[in-house]
């Protein structure tokens, strides 16, 4: 399978690191990125300018407002496009394919572990979900409206989560833990709270956590009294309608 990438921005350069065992051709208007880029994969084709598209999967990792500034020739096996908000109706008429698929990855693409939102022509569903799986985890979904949805859920939300873990540092600290103790308690934290997460109704592990008059409770009570939960629907809400508007 061959596949074009074009863009090599931040999220770009974090799937790079999974679609590199594809035979890969990459699209950036930077040399400076391109130099950077083949010096860390010696394997994958660069170019500044999209080559001939006919019969290759093509994934676009631009911004949506460069979407009508690229050119394409010939007509791709599919289109994996990325775009915040763009509906496929858009991509087709800018991009001659055979089928279409929109995706949304988040940033720990770079560590292989990003969790992928998926929609598109159920034609080439096993094709895009192996493709987006060397990335990390990638979801199925079926509509462009959930997709949407997701998009706060599955992309956006990893950097709530870095202000949370910010947050949850500077607490420490402002008690007098250090702060290089206080962030070495962070990444295993969230990692065994995902893992616990995967079997685990939320609901239910908080309420594991939580035992009657103790120091969990006590902290969950000051984060309820002060919205915190309604602000993270607030902000999933106002993830959604962006991506809209984007779009």
């Amino acid at each position: 399978m061959e596949i074009i990438l074009v863009g090599a921005g931040n999220m770009g350069s974090a799937m790079l690191k999974g679609l590199s065992q594809y035979n890969i051709s990459v699209v950036e208007k930077s040399q400076e990125k391109l130099e950077e880029l083949k010096k860390l994969y010696p394997n994958i084709k660069t170019f500044s300018d999209i080559p001939d598209i006919s019969e290759k999967v093509l994934i676009l990792a631009i911004k949506p407002q460069v979407l009508d500034l690229i050119k394409t020739q010939g007509k791709a096996k599919a289109v994996i496009s990325i775009l915040a908000g763009t509906p496929i109706e858009k991509i087709k008429a800018k991009v001659e394919a055979k089928y279409y698929i929109r995706a949304m990855p988040n940033v720990a693409a770079m560590n292989l572990k990003s969790v992928t939102s998926v929609v598109g022509d159920i034609e080439f569903k096993d094709e895009a979900l192996e493709i987006l799986s060397s990335i990390g985890k990638a979801i199925w979904l079926n509509s462009q409206k959930e997709l949407d949805i997701a998009t706060g859920l599955g992309a956006s939300s990893p950097a709530w989560l870095a202000i949370v873990a910010e947050a949850l540092a500077d607490g420490a600290v402002n008690l007098g833990l250090p702060r290089d103790k206080a962030y070495e308690y962070l990444g295993g934290l969230f990692e065994g709270v995902g893992s616990v997460l995967d079997n685990t109704h939320p609901a239910i592990f908080k309420d594991i956590v939580c035992s009657p008059g103790g120091t969990t409770i006590a902290g969950v009570a000051k984060l309820e009294k002060d919205g915190v939960r309604s602000a993270f629907i607030e902000a999933m809400s106002d993830c959604y309608f962006r991506a809209k508007e984007l779009g």
